[in-house]
């Protein structure tokens, strides 16, 4: 395995990422890696939360004969450019010129290039399905609703966490989550910038607004390439119940797999769904039953496999 640091045009700016590549002469097969939201690197990495999603990614299929391209967003690490600027279809220009520069590389394989995408990068690799088609998408983590009703059912699955003392004390405050979610929404939809102060924090408020706009099952539904699509059954920010809602509306040949024990961070837990134990997840790998389906799915488009339409639900 080897890895080159390389960089890429984005319109005017410059993108700085990663080209791992297997042993041996090539050409490969390959993928580009699009994190989630936030600041986040090339290995999913950002100051309070060390992921490490990509680069584990990266690493499991170079060791199964398939390269991969995964960069920096826009204004992190080596990138150009402002994060809190860059909205949800500037981060898809970004991996739209991704999956250029990887095609342009000689030792890749470019018939053979899919986009690997999680939460966020799933959404994005939805859109490149039906844009520009790569060989074959994989959404790990991925909603299948509007961006709005995501977050609307993140905040219903954190109050559900949230422990005894702090409902109790909720409670004493006349104090709604809910309620406190929905109004911190409608001040993001209602703001025009690029940024804004909400609850005396910093947002990317053009992020939101496009994020919270945007209904990925109309991308879907236009995608005319091979769709594997994976969500842990212990996943509090996308409901895993969108991997049906993807199969209804997919119109290209889908895989979808709900596995058990696997949260929105990909790790398996073995606690009670929530954000509790993800300082914890972060130090173990990324689940090695997931890592498997990915890179067996890939390798069978990659040597001219056409299953069908295929769904799998395990564990659901």
């Amino acid at each position: 395995m080897t890895s080159t640091t390389v960089t890429f045009p984005s319109g005017d700016l410059t993108l700085a990422g990663t080209l791992t590549t297997p042993d041996g002469p090539g050409p490969f097969p390959a993928a580009v890696l699009v994190s989630g939201s936030g600041p986040i690197d090339r290995d999913s990495n950002m100051k309070r939360a060390q992921l490490n999603v990509m680069s584990q990614v990266a690493e499991h299929l170079a060791a199964n004969g398939i390269a991969s391209l995964r960069y920096d967003k826009r204004g992190v690490g080596e990138s150009d450019g402002d994060y809190n600027a860059a909205g949800f279809f500037d981060n898809v220009a970004d991996a739209r010129a991704a999956l250029d520069a990887l095609e342009q590389q000689d030792v890749i394989d470019s018939g053979r290039i899919f986009v690997v995408g999680h939460s966020e990068g799933a959404l994005i690799a939805t859109e490149l399905a039906s844009e520009q088609p790569p060989a074959g998408v994989v959404l790990l983590a991925g909603a299948a609703q509007r961006g709005k009703a995501v977050l609307q059912w993140q905040a219903a699955q954190l109050a559900k966490t949230l422990p005894a003392p702090a409902k109790f004390i909720m409670r004493l405050l006349r104090q709604d989550l809910a309620k406190t979610n929905e109004k911190r929404l409608a001040q993001l939809e209602a703001t025009t910038g690029d940024t804004a102060r909400i609850q005396m924090a910093k947002v990317n408020a053009k992020w939101f607004r496009e994020f919270m706009a945007h209904d990925p099952s109309e991308s879907l539904a236009e995608a005319i390439v091979p769709v594997l699509a994976i969500t842990g059954s212990k996943d509090v920010q996308v409901d895993p119940r969108d991997i049906a809602r993807m199969e209804s509306v997919a119109p290209s040949r889908f895989t979808g797999h709900v596995l058990d024990g696997v949260t929105h961070l990909l790790r398996t837990d073995d606690g009670p769904a929530g954000t509790k134990t993800y300082k914890a997840q972060m130090k173990q790998p990324v689940d090695e039953t997931l890592l498997n389906i990915v890179s067996d799915w890939i390798q069978g488009y990659s040597d001219g496999a056409d299953n069908g339409v295929e769904a799998n639900h395990v564990g659901a």
